[in-house]
């Protein structure tokens, strides 16, 4: 796992990342809830992350989500994968 060393977002920020992992996919919507629901801190890093996977249409994120395909081209960078393993462990 890799370690995070960016400081926490703020309360407002987590809420507007809460707000933007609302899904087309009721699967994607289940998973994100339930990551929120366990990470209720995250780093700069951990925000990052999200908002480069957010950019992905519904299916190509469950994908990542469920392990059937890994992270390619510009998502190959360490925020996506830290946080991506951080959403596969919940």
């Amino acid at each position: 796992m890799l370690i995070t060393h960016s400081p926490l977002i703020s309360a407002e920020r987590l809420a507007r990342l809460s707000w933007r992992a609302r899904r087309g996919l009721l699967e994607n919507d289940l998973i994100l809830k339930k990551f929120f629901k366990v990470h209720t801190h995250l780093s700069e890093d951990d925000a990052h992350g999200l908002e480069s996977l957010f950019d992905l249409p519904d299916n190509e994120l469950l994908e990542l989500f469920l392990g059937q395909k890994e992270p390619e081209g510009a998502l190959v960078q360490p925020q996506v994968l830290q946080v991506l393993e951080k959403i596969r462990n919940v």
